[in-house]
């Protein structure tokens, strides 16, 4: 429990100190691949976002998804590829493949779907190669290159706001 939090505090310094150093460059590619990060522990509708992007043009061969839980149990199947906390080393590097691949994969927009911070979910976010970051206004500011202000619970109206945005941004 204790080396845990340890684990924690270190790779959440580290992920700050790399957040500092953060230069946004302006990308005017169409959106064509999305990649979605979900924090499950506190949101269930994965399949319903995803149905929102579908609605709203976006193919839905070009959405990757990768979800965080706090707790796996032993048996667990899943439909999307999980990481945990354990999948963190301490040096703020994720050790498992599936994210490796994710984080390598140059979406034309990833959206952070999370509105608490965790390490492990700003570390892969801080990570990816995607041109263009949207998340939630309550998670630090320098992740993102757009915050939409509303709880992770109104995914409707997440996704009005982030298309009626990106029309005005010329991104679809």
């Amino acid at each position: 429990m204790f080396l845990n939090y340890l684990k924690d505090f270190s790779t959440k310094k580290i992920v700050k100190k790399n957040l500092s150093n953060v230069k946004h460059v302006a990308s005017d590619k169409i959106i064509k691949t999305v990649g979605i990060i979900f924090d499950e522990s506190y949101f269930y509708e994965k399949e319903a976002l995803v149905e929102e992007l579908i609605q709203n043009g976006i193919a839905e061969n070009d959405i990757q998804i990768l979800v965080f839980k706090d707790k796996v149990k032993k048996n667990e199947v899943f439909d999307y590829p999980v990481y945990t906390q354990k999948d963190l080393s301490w040096h703020g590097t994720v050790e498992k493949q599936v994210v490796k691949d994710f984080v390598k994969a140059p979406f034309d927009l990833l959206i952070n779907y999370y509105d608490t911070e965790k390490v492990a979910l700003l570390l892969v976010s801080h990570a990816s190669k995607a041109s263009f970051k949207v998340g939630f206004a309550n998670v630090d500011k320098r992740l993102n290159h757009f915050l939409i202000n509303t709880n992770a619970e109104n995914y409707k109206v997440f996704i009005e706001e982030l298309f009626k945005y990106l029309k005005i941004l010329n991104k679809i």
